[in-house]
């Protein structure tokens, strides 16, 4: 049998993922935040489509109404609705919401965008009985009480392959919920990759958000990264391990198994098979592309992916954290000089232990040190000030003293024990 050869696809990675001939603004910026909708009262969750009992997109109708979102349906036939800021809001396969901006030339033009947008949403949905909790896992409830919310097959499909290796991969498409920071690659992008992954266990110790999950503490500060960790790590963790970013990629991705191809029986295959065998399109392999989840994915920009969600009031910060580190020449190169190449161990521990670790908090508080550094070079025009002090406080309050906000997650739930 002959068997197709994989250059177009390593073409196709070239221009799309890593080159894409796009004009875009210079250091443009774009951030996806998400939220876990619970039931006020009960702590229960919230149901995307219910009839009875609240429902967000009941609630979302109401409230985009009067704000001029219009509702359609993604190509997967997902929900969503698009704001007049040219944003999207859309349910995630637990019922997890996701406010996602459009691009933009700077940090000063997105984040009143994030916040007109957000803002009146949780306090919205406050008067409506319904919590938008901002963590990285549903902190109350057990995935058995989470269905499956959106009836695409592309999740129908996930939920099969995930249930086939132990379920972990079901509770990340149901429970977790993310801050993800979209950067362009500029120049230098081999270099910018690679301090991007290498930057990816930091990111989850400073900002993690997730050590309690079914009301328990879990032994992890960020269980969100540990829950990814263990989903299927033929799709998900670092990379930037060699000096060909697209090969590196590509091979990722043909080794990969196609999920949303399964064979009679439930069996799958890397998708490289099916593509030699001539069983694959080009629309299959950018369906499949969507189904890998490194903590930085290429896709004609840089997505990090390796923050919990936060409350509102922090959404500046990782995107500051970022922007001021691989935006800046010189506190790219510092940042480089100072972490090195990717630690797929290092991911490890800094899920569990955080800034706990020492050595991961001396290292943490010196790169942002260094991203500050960077924002104050840039300027009012690309980052307000108050949003540099914003991280400079939540560096004063968090980093600097080898805290988390998951810290502050469990000092709650154990004060009214040390209370009584």
């Amino acid at each position: 049998m002959t068997t197709r050869a994989t250059d177009p696809l390593a073409v196709d990675l070239e221009r799309h993922a890593f080159h894409p001939k796009l004009q875009r603004p210079l250091r443009g910026i774009g951030a996806e935040v998400e939220v876990i909708p619970v039931d006020a009262e009960s702590g229960a969750v919230c149901r995307f489509e219910s009839e009875s009992g609240r429902s967000s997109l009941a609630f979302l109708r109401d409230f985009g109404a009067s704000r001029d979102w219009v509702e359609t349906r993604h190509s997967s036939g997902a929900w969503m609705f698009r704001l007049p800021d040219g944003g999207t809001l859309t349910p995630e396969p637990g019922g997890q919401l996701e406010y996602s901006s459009p691009r933009c030339r700077s940090i000063t033009e997105l984040m009143p965008r994030m916040a007109s947008a957000t803002q009146p949403l949780v306090r919205a949905a406050s008067d409506a009985g319904i919590t938008m909790l901002p963590t990285g896992i549903d902190p109350l409830n057990d995935l058995a009480q989470v269905p499956l919310q959106l009836s695409a097959p592309r999740y129908r499909k996930m939920t099969a392959y995930f249930e086939a290796r132990g379920g972990t991969g079901v509770r990340m498409m149901r429970q977790t919920a993310a801050i993800q920071v979209n950067l362009d690659f500029l120049e230098e992008p081999t270099l910018r990759w690679t301090v991007l992954n290498a930057l990816a266990p930091y990111l989850t110790a400073i900002f993690a958000n997730s050590p309690i999950y079914r009301g328990l503490p879990t032994g992890c500060q960020s269980y969100r990264a540990e829950t990814w960790r263990n989903t299927d790590r033929s799709r998900t963790g670092l990379l930037a391990q060699s000096a060909d970013p697209v090969g590196e990629y590509l091979q990722f991705a043909l080794n990969a198994p196609a999920m949303l191809l399964p064979l009679d029986g439930g069996a799958y295959r890397p998708f490289s098979w099916w593509w030699t065998q001539g069983g694959a399109s080009l629309d299959d392999w950018h369906a499949h592309l969507t189904t890998l989840f490194p903590e930085v994915r290429p896709r004609g920009y840089l997505e990090c992916r390796s923050v919990d969600a936060l409350p509102p009031e922090w959404y500046a910060v990782p995107i500051c954290f970022l922007a001021g580190i691989v935006y800046d020449h010189v506190s790219l190169h510092a940042a480089a000089d100072l972490i090195g190449t990717p630690d797929p161990e290092l991911l490890l521990r800094a899920g569990i232990d955080g800034l706990a670790d020492p050595d991961i908090a001396d290292v943490a508080s010196d790169l942002f040190t260094i991203a500050l550094e960077g924002c104050g070079r840039f300027g009012p025009e690309f980052v307000a000030g108050r949003d540099v002090e914003v991280t400079r406080a939540f560096f004063e309050r968090y980093t600097r003293q080898g805290r988390a906000p998951a810290d502050d997650a469990l000092d709650r739930l154990i004060a009214p024990v040390s209370a009584s």
